[in-house]
């Protein structure tokens, strides 16, 4: 049987295709999911899929209602969660995810550059790890993984 592993965060760099490709490369029975990574799709869904919006801050509504179901669902499935954030944008959204797996009981692995290591303290320390690269979340799979 195949672990799930939600890939959160950080949708601007290569980060989940070098998970992807670690996982591969050594065999591991994962499978990935992940967000919408596509930013105009995943901000347009609730419109387009409940009708369109005047305001900005309702089409910001429906768009967040739709993007939580698939969220939520992905995460209560996840046997790991592994949160992503990067220097150049904020992730909001991800610290959410990071909180809402924590809560769930969810096997957390937070993922960012050492500078932002004070100002993501707090989820840091409701994570089992902290990586500095996708290499060292590939290497936590695996040796969570190995028999």
């Amino acid at each position: 049987m195949a672990t799930q592993v939600y890939l959160s965060g950080e949708i601007h760099s290569d980060w989940r295709d070098r998970i992807r490709a670690g996982v591969e490369q050594l065999g591991l029975p994962v499978v990935l999911t992940a967000p919408v990574t596509d930013h105009g799709k995943s901000d347009a869904c609730g419109v387009d899929i409940l009708g369109p919006e005047e305001k900005p801050v309702w089409r910001d509504h429906k768009g967040a209602g739709v993007n939580a179901v698939r969220t939520r669902h992905l995460i209560a499935a996840a046997d790991f969660v592994v949160v992503r954030f990067g220097d150049k944008y904020r992730q909001w959204n991800a610290a959410f995810d990071a909180g809402y797996a924590a809560a769930l009981g969810k096997p957390v692995i937070t993922l960012h550059p050492d500078e932002l290591g004070h100002a993501l303290k707090e989820v840091d320390r409701a994570a089992l790890a902290v990586a500095d690269s996708p290499e060292q979340v590939v290497e936590i799979l695996r040796y969570a993984l190995q028999p």
